[in-house]
């Protein structure tokens, strides 16, 4: 058996996602104050942010993980999340993983199959996920959001605990698939380089608003030219007076005291 993954046609009319003065707050803390969101279909959004500022909790709203009810809140059923611990279950092998809650049989075994090829892992289908590496580990979590054919998929910061270079990898996996598929992404990171090569759009979120908004103009693979200019504003949105040095001027250029350096 074939199985080809075909994501559903959608309208393109209206946002696939809109949020309108939501609000989040436990107990007397207010996560998210009255924040505004729209994300269009097939568009890939980066939310950058200091920890605490809000980020995973808005995500998880968006998985419909905490809920929302009473407020105004639009999300599409057909959504996927990948989390920065791959989260398999070590007991199932990486195929069964793939297509947890989605049944067994044949037709599951072939929809992992068709997954698995997509993310470069036919040749670990019947591994046990304590035999694979990180990259593996998340291509696998990777195809088990695939599966589902998502119109929306979640990426919390499903990059952070890889080393550069297989990050480098799974950038460029995510825009393949993103270019296959055509799902709109929201990408919650801490690196504004990520960031920068592969979003459309960036958001920068504080004490629970959208306090940013950078659109990236230029195409991917030609962003040369306006990303120095891009991450200084980046940075200054998060508090970093970067000017135009490089990452490596920046950092060793102005000591500052252990102490302001620690904040």
């Amino acid at each position: 058996m074939t199985v080809t993954l075909a994501f559903p046609r959608v309208q393109q009319d209206r946002p696939l996602v809109r949020l309108r003065g939501f609000t989040r707050r436990f107990g007397e803390n207010v996560i998210l104050d009255h924040l505004d969101l729209d994300i269009a279909h097939g568009e890939i959004v980066a939310l950058l942010g200091h920890s605490g500022s809000g980020k995973t909790t808005l995500l998880r709203t968006l998985a419909d993980l905490d809920g929302s009810a009473g407020q105004d809140v639009t999300i599409p059923g057909a959504r996927a999340v990948v989390f920065q611990d791959a989260r398999l279950l070590p007991w199932k092998r990486v195929w069964k993983n793939v297509v947890l809650g989605l049944g067994g049989g044949r037709e599951a075994r072939a929809r992992a199959e068709a997954a698995l090829a997509e993310v470069g892992l036919s040749h670990r289908i019947e591994a046990w996920p304590l035999t694979l590496s990180g990259g593996e580990a998340q291509r696998t979590a990777l195809a088990r959001a695939l599966v589902r054919e998502p119109e929306l998929l979640l990426l919390d910061e499903p990059f952070a605990a890889l080393d550069a270079l297989t990050r480098l990898k799974m950038h460029a996996l995510v825009l393949r698939l993103w270019r296959v598929h055509r799902p709109a992404i929201l990408l919650v990171t801490h690196d504004v380089d990520e960031a920068m090569a592969l979003a459309d759009r960036v958001l920068v979120l504080a004490k629970g608003r959208i306090v940013a908004e950078e659109r990236i103009e230029a195409e991917r693979g030609n962003r040369t030219a306006t990303v120095r200019s891009l991450r200084v504003k980046l940075l200054g949105h998060l508090g970093v007076d970067a000017h135009a040095s490089s990452y490596a001027d920046l950092v060793a250029g102005r000591p500052e005291p252990l102490a302001e350096a620690a904040e």
